[in-house]
């Protein structure tokens, strides 16, 4: 069980999404401490939302403090025995994060036992007294407060490269500084196979004193090349943010095990989201080149450190080089690198990074025609409707404006095409389709030589004849069309002839194996509407045709043109 009260009933055991671990224990247990704890336990990953440990230890704080205030007035039963008098009396003096955590856990712990008393189960479902603050989404960042920040942080990037790959070449020129002397070159050479080190120790092992290698100079700006410092993985780390719309918690946790390349350009990036749990994404071009610099950029100081530490994506040297930090990177870092660099809002003051806020943007920006070439905008299909509007489609710049008007304008067009009837053919010859399909004639301009092509077979696809593959309805105008097979349901390009028939059989019986191993809800939304689509264009067919063709499948996922994913066994 991923959480457990421990046997003396004193503490909690924690394993959560990310595989992680940890125990929380109470200074002076008592029976009502343990009956949280049992409330608690519920709350937990997969039970409940609390999936991360700093969160268990704000519900074990909250423990605390009621026991602690309840035995001081010398109560010391279980929840049992609370009074709604006295839940009232410390409710009302307590914080707003308190009074929240043992709510939750009283009602977690009566869901679970029932022990609770009448008065005091209908005072744990009531109305809080401590209300919490009403939090507002995060706007997105103004467009000239994001130009900003992008400059300043591709700006670092450049010049540290840069000086990077010439202290990569100057180490190669030189040669031990204890044999060679002291100089640039022999400086580089040196780190480059010690790694991070101190002034003096490369003093010392060059046969000069410290004070004498300071005057001499020329290790910090060495050291500083070779070795990305801390504010230049920063720089590296919001760019990321910036380019992949990421959580930032997904950020500041990734491993080098976490980068899955699918090709020379491509990225499967998995990372944990703590409100849901594991996630992937596709990366884009600007992401992953940036991603690729960063790995030339950290490979030497990488190989430097200790496994724990290497495996980390972010990792940089502290300033005087005595340390090297990796993992995920402090806000007070962030905070410093914004004054260095003096970044400003656009009403004058400091600019506040906040990395939440920079996937909010992220989202607000993307616009499906920079990967696509067509004009559809889309938001992230992994929020749920409330989301989308409460965290992107309430603050919007008007350039976003304009996109989320499309996005309304595609759903609404959307709408129309899938009430129109499938386009099904009693019979393959021109004459059949010219009058089933009177639209597709007048509307996109087929000519002759295109109609007998639908009709000869040379322009099928699975389940139907396309009328235009290159027309980028589901794709780039221009490119073959990139749609599932089931995706020519609802497509206003399909001419279903009778030769597909026994294709959407197997598509049907498909539908029907999908449907045994998958939530109804998740069927629902992803095969939900080619359901009922399939249903009609099979309606339109003859029973002579239907009889003929279903003799010609044998059930099984082999009969499609389905990815290893999308088999249903």
């Amino acid at each position: 069980m991923p959480a457990t009260v421990t046997d003396a009933g004193t503490g909690i055991s924690c394993v959560f999404s990310d595989a992680s671990m940890a125990e929380f224990s109470l200074d002076a247990p008592a029976q009502l401490g343990r009956d949280l704890l049992v409330g608690l336990v519920e709350l937990v990953h997969p039970h409940g939302s609390v999936d991360q440990a700093s969160t268990v230890a704000i519900y074990v704080k909250a423990i605390r403090n009621m026991v602690a205030w309840l035995v001081a007035r010398g109560i010391g039963g279980g929840a049992g025995e609370l009074t709604a008098a006295r839940l009232t009396e410390y409710w009302i003096g307590a914080t707003g994060t308190q009074e929240a955590c043992t709510r939750r856990m009283l009602q977690s712990f009566d869901t679970e036992t029932g022990a609770l008393s009448e008065a005091v189960h209908d005072l744990v479902a009531g109305r809080a007294f401590n209300l919490q603050p009403f939090r507002r989404a995060l706007p997105p960042y103004r467009e000239g407060e994001w130009a900003r920040l992008s400059l300043a942080c591709q700006a670092t990037i450049d010049a540290s490269y840069t000086s990077h790959r010439e202290a990569l070449a100057a180490a190669a020129r030189g040669c031990d500084p204890a044999t060679a002397g002291w100089s640039p070159d022999n400086l580089c050479w040196l780190l480059s196979r010690i790694g991070p080190s101190t002034l003096g120790a490369v003093a010392a092992h060059a046969g000069v004193s410290t004070a004498t290698a300071r005057e001499r100079g020329g290790f910090g700006e060495a050291s500083g090349a070779l070795f990305p410092p801390l504010e230049v993985t920063v720089a590296y780390l919001l760019a990321f943010a910036m380019s992949s719309g990421v959580v930032p918690d997904g950020i500041g946790d990734l491993v080098m095990g976490d980068i899955d390349w699918a090709g020379d350009a491509s990225i499967l990036l998995s990372y944990i989201k703590g409100r849901t749990g594991p996630e992937s994404v596709t990366l884009g071009r600007p992401a992953v080149r940036l991603l690729e610099r960063w790995l030339s950029h950290s490979t030497l100081l990488r190989g430097c450190v200790e496994p724990i530490a290497a495996r980390q994506l972010w990792l940089g040297v502290t300033q005087g080089g005595r340390r090297v930090a990796a993992g995920s990177v402090h806000r007070n870092v962030i905070r410093k690198w914004v004054v260095d660099h003096e970044l400003c809002a656009d009403d004058g003051g400091p600019l506040k990074i906040h990395r939440n806020r920079i996937r909010t943007t992220h989202q607000s920006l993307r616009d499906k025609r920079a990967w696509t070439g067509n004009g559809r905008a889309t938001i992230d299909p992994n929020h749920t409707a409330s989301v989308e509007g409460d965290h992107y489609l309430s603050a919007t710049t008007p350039a976003q404006r304009l996109a989320l008007d499309s996005i309304v304008e595609d759903a609404q067009h959307d709408l129309v095409r899938r009430a129109g009837p499938p386009a099904v053919l009693a019979e393959d010859d021109i004459a059949a389709l010219a009058g089933a399909w009177p639209e597709l004639i007048g509307g996109l301009g087929i000519d002759d030589v295109a109609m007998a092509e639908l009709v000869g077979g040379e322009r099928d696809v699975f389940v139907a004849a396309c009328a235009d593959q290159l027309s980028g309805l589901h794709g780039p105008k221009g490119q073959p069309c990139p749609a599932r097979p089931w995706v020519c349901l609802l497509c206003p390009l399909a001419v279903f002839a009778p030769r597909h028939a026994t294709n959407l059989l197997a598509l049907k019986a498909f539908f029907s194996r999908q449907w045994r191993a998958m939530p109804a809800g998740q069927f629902m939304a992803v095969f939900g509407p080619y359901t009922q689509r399939i249903d009609q264009v099979l309606a339109g067919y003859a029973p002579a045709v239907l009889t003929m063709a279903a003799a010609g499948f044998a059930d099984s996922d082999d009969e499609l043109p389905l990815r290893p994913e999308e088999h249903s066994t």
